[in-house]
Parts: C-alpha cells; sequence; structure tokens
C-alpha cells in the first residue's frame, strides 16, 4: 500500500490533547467488576460531551483550520455522532456547519446536531459519499472526514493516552471499530508508548468493513451494511486508517447484533451506564472471551441512543 511512512505518531497525539484539552471532558475509567469480573474497566466515552469520542477529533480539526476555511465553513458525514461532535465544535467557534447524514440516523441524534445550530442534509446510505462531494463541491466547505484524517485521528487518540494514565498496567484494550479512526489514533497512542498491549478491534457481523479490506489488503466495499450498530457501519474504509490497523492492531473480531443488544442490556442494567449500540459492540467481545489477558479496558465509544429503541430492546 502506498502510503506516506509516518501516518500519524504519539507527538501528533499528545498535541492533540493539550490542544482540546479546554473544550472536551477527560472521561472516566470506570471498574467493570459487575459485568466482566476482576480487572476489567470501562472507558466511558459515553459520558464524552456530546455523547460520544467523536468531538475529541472534531475540536482537534476545527482548530487547525485556517481563517479561510473557517470563514467558508466545514461539512462531514455522518451516522449521528461525528455529525454531533463537528456541530459542536464548530459551534464553539461560530464556524458553519453542514452534516450529510444517512436517512435511517436516529431522531435523537438528529434533534441533537440541530441543536447545536448545524444544517442537516439527509441522504439515503447508497448515496451518502456522493451527496457529501457534491454538497462540498457546491458549496465550497472544508471537508473534516469523521475518520480519514490525521487531525480526527489524533484527536480520538486522546483516549488511549487517559487509558493508559487510568490503567498503566492495561494487558488488552478492546474498541469498536467504524471507519477506524478511533482504533487508529488509539493505537498509536498506546502501541508507541506500551508495543506489549494487545489491541483488539471490534465489528459487527453485519458491517465488516475493516475485516474485508484487510482480507482483501486495500480498502474494499463491505460485502454488507446491515446492523443495529449505525456507527459502526461506514461505506469504506481508506488507506490512511488501514495502515495504521496493520501495522499496530494485533486482532480484528466480529460480533453478531443479538449479542450487542444483549451487550447494551448488560450494561444498562448491571452497570447502570447508558449506551448505544455501537458502544456496546467492544463489551460484546469482552463477554465472550472470558479469558482475555487482563487487566482489560473496553471503550464504551457513545451513549447517543434513541429512547425509544432502547425502551424496546430493554423489553426484549
Amino acid at each position: 500500500m502506498a502510503v506516506e511512512a509516518e501516518l500519524l505518531s504519539l507527538a501528533d497525539v499528545r498535541a492533540a490533547a493539550d490542544r482540546i484539552r479546554p473544550h472536551v471532558l477527560k472521561t472516566p475509567t470506570l471498574s467493570g467488576e459487575p459485568i466482566g469480573g476482576p480487572a476489567i474497566w470501562l472507558k466511558a466515552e459515553n459520558l464524552q460531551r456530546t455523547g460520544s469520542f467523536k468531538v475529541r477529533g472534531a475540536v482537534n480539526a476545527i482548530l487547525q483550520l485556517t481563517p479561510e476555511q473557517r470563514r467558508r465553513g466545514v461539512i462531514t458525514l455522518s451516522a449521528g455522532n461525528a455529525g454531533l461532535g463537528l456541530a459542536y465544535a464548530a459551534q464553539l467557534f461560530q464556524i458553519p456547519c453542514v452534516v450529510v447524514v444517512r436517512e435511517d440516523a436516529a431522531v435523537s441524534k438528529l434533534e441533537a446536531i440541530r441543536r447545536y445550530g448545524a444544517e442537516i442534509v439527509l441522504t439515503p446510505l447508497a448515496r451518502w459519499q456522493e451527496r457529501l462531494e457534491s454538497e462540498q463541491r457546491e458549496r465550497k466547505l472544508h471537508l473534516v472526514h469523521p475518520f480519514d484524517d490525521p487531525a480526527v485521528a489524533a484527536g480520538q487518540g486522546t483516549v488511549g493516552l487517559e487509558i493508559l494514565e487510568a490503567v498503566p498496567d492495561v494487558a488488552s484494550l478492546l474498541v469498536p471499530v467504524g471507519g477506524g479512526g478511533l482504533i487508529a489514533g488509539v493505537a498509536v497512542a498506546v502501541k508507541q508508548q506500551r508495543p506489549e498491549v494487545r489491541i483488539i478491534g471490534v465489528e459487527p457481523e453485519g458491517a465488516p468493513t475493516v475485516n474485508e479490506s484487510l482480507a482483501a489488503g486495500h480498502p474494499v466495499a463491505p460485502s454488507r451494511l446491515d446492523t443495529i450498530a449505525d456507527g459502526l457501519a461506514p461505506p469504506y474504509t481508506r488507506p490512511f486508517n488501514l495502515e495504521l490497523i496493520q501495522r499496530y492492531v494485533d486482532e480484528m473480531r466480529t460480533v453478531s447484533d443479538a449479542a450487542i443488544i444483549d451487550a447494551l442490556k448488560t450494561m444498562v442494567l448491571q452497570g447502570k451506564l447508558v449506551v448505544e449500540p455501537s458502544g456496546s459492540a467492544a463489551l460484546a467481545a469482552l463477554v465472550a472471551d472470558r479469558d482475555i489477558r487482563r487487566p482489560a479496558v473496553v471503550v464504551l465509544s457513545g451513549g447517543n441512543v434513541d429512547g425509544q429503541r432502547l425502551a424496546d430492546w430493554l423489553g426484549q
């Protein structure tokens, strides 16, 4: 894969941490013993501002825009959380923001994006990328991609810095994977300090985007995009993320939608934390592997779940 050697460094992630510190939360790393037994920890990004880790990368990217880029405004594509993060960051610095959202996105996420002042463009999943490109071109907006952007990945990597600070002897780290921006940044932050930590990425069976791209040796369109975890169902990954995953991630696993919902219910009822399906995917992988090396940290990536859907799942 023809990609430059130094894609992202620990120094980039540390610089991002300094840059975004006034604008994001240092989320807690909580004991997961009620769910997974001793030496299990939960990185609660569901408690982050806007309800997911996405705000970290969005703020880092916004803070590095030129005055002209700020004047013109920004755009992204999103199933909800990336749009929320960018809308929040854009509102902080009074920058126009457009979010191209798949039309089946949760109503609660759409309402939250609008509350932050962003414009929403709804589009079918099949035309997601095409609509993004046409809106960006016609309006001359700056693209802040949800994962194919070094500034975004560096911001997401700050999750890894906080994990090492909270659990310095971590042996295993389970991270949910969509397009790969979170796990790419986290893996750089962790592996460049603690190469012995085992990093495990977790995708839904119904959206094996990174798994299939790794098997092919280059980004390919996923064979399926049919999962309850909409935040982990991107239509593609990109060489930037895939190269970092190949270099630093030890293993990729998949979990079923049924396992994801079971993990969500367990987290709500036993862990007392509200997570969305994307946020419970890594926990589902942990529950399926009781022999995982400990101490283990599970990233709960987000908690923006529609209330009615949550009630339905809990009632099953």
